[in-house]
């Protein structure tokens, strides 16, 4: 015997936060912080710790739009302090795909990268004009 459909209310008409999930993945922020990335002795001078707090206050105060990871190395070492911006799902359907950044060493470099992930990242929004100079080509594959 099959169960009758249950009406279940979806997140928006329960007004429950929406779930997580591939479909609703939010626009993410990968920074680098490895051997060269957020350190002092590849870049002095520059606030590492300060950009990574921003980073951070922006996608706790976004309500699941944004978030941040962290990861060792990213690889281009050439190019630190190496940002990565993944689109949401919303994003990618639209075409969006990751796009790797160099050299995002000043306040108005990350200013710009939160910009955009605030208008919908890759694939809902434009590059901003301020970060173009900052787009590399990700890594080839080992």
């Amino acid at each position: 015997m099959t169960a009758a459909p249950r009406n279940v209310p979806s997140a928006a008409q329960s007004g429950a936060p929406p779930r997580r999930g591939f479909l609703n993945r939010p626009c993410t922020v990968v920074l680098c912080r490895g051997c060269c990335c957020g350190t002092e002795r590849k870049r002095p001078g520059v606030d590492h710790d300060g950009q990574l707090a921003r980073v951070r206050a922006a996608a706790d105060a976004s309500g699941g739009r944004l978030t941040l990871l962290t990861t060792d190395c990213l690889g281009p070492c050439e190019h630190a302090n190496v940002a990565v911006l993944r689109p949401s799902a919303a994003g990618r359907r639209r075409g969006g795909r990751a796009v790797w950044l160099g050299g995002v060493l000043t306040e108005e470099a990350v200013g710009a990268l939160l910009e955009w992930a605030d208008a919908g990242g890759p694939g809902l929004a434009p590059v901003p004009a301020l970060l173009t100079e900052h787009v590399i080509s990700p890594p080839k594959p080992t």
